[in-house]
């Protein structure tokens, strides 16, 4: 794997859905003039064509040929399948629930880590996932691990517009009822599950501000690529 200086880092942010994983890496990724590769939304995207395409979300054969071919496009603000612009498409709770069944797939997987991968090969990357810093990038130069409280999680997600939830909170007891299923998918699926990197550092997000979490971020950021200078 190619060895990075802290001039071009790989910044591996980790942590279940609702921690504030997006916006604290999008900021850090603007703070260090780095790419921000967002791989939820590729598991996402791949789920999205393949409901489009009629495709059986247990067909693992068919997901992963369409994991292969499919052409996406990412940046921190826009999302492209196939050139078409899906970023509020695949922020919805029945892609949240179909990603989730693709992301347990061993052979998709393999795919996209493979993808992730060519994408931070020259450095100079925050790439935010759950996996990043165990399998993605386990050499990454820095990783943190984004985590708060239950309650939390599920209010943020349920007034966040970026899902699709609609201009009124949508019912927290369903938003947390989703949230626990989706951790439980994820921390227990046999490829590449959940789970906190040994030498991450844990931040814990609940009841900080934005700001005050990027800033949080940002110094053990520094403060790690200082020591690997």
């Amino acid at each position: 794997m190619t060895e990075h200086t802290p001039r071009n880092p790989v910044i591996a942010i980790d942590g279940p859905s609702g921690a504030g994983k997006g916006s604290v890496s999008r900021a850090i990724a603007r703070a260090l003039g780095c790419r921000y590769v967002d791989t939820g939304a590729m598991y996402r995207a791949v789920a999205w064509m393949a409901t489009h395409e009629g495709l059986a979300l247990d067909d693992e054969p068919a997901l992963t040929a369409l994991a292969e071919r499919v052409e996406l496009m990412l940046d921190d603000r826009t999302v492209l399948v196939e050139g078409h612009d899906v970023t509020r498409a695949i922020r919805t709770a029945e892609i949240d629930a179909a990603a989730a069944r693709v992301a347990r797939m061993p052979s998709v997987r393999e795919v996209l880590v493979r993808r992730q991968r060519a994408y931070g090969a020259a450095g100079g990357l925050v790439m935010e996932g759950r996996d990043i810093g165990t399998t993605v990038f386990p050499a990454a130069d820095v990783k943190i691990y984004l985590d708060a409280s239950p309650e939390v999680r599920a209010a943020r997600r349920a007034s966040d517009p970026s899902h699709g939830l609609g201009s009124a909170p949508a019912a927290l007891s369903d938003v947390a009822s989703a949230l626990d299923a989706r951790d439980h998918s994820d921390r227990t699926r046999k490829s590449s599950p959940l789970t906190m990197a040994a030498d991450a550092v844990r931040v814990d997000t609940t009841g900080i501000p934005l700001e005050g979490v990027v800033e949080q971020v940002l110094d053990i950021v520094r403060e790690r690529l200082a020591a690997r200078s």
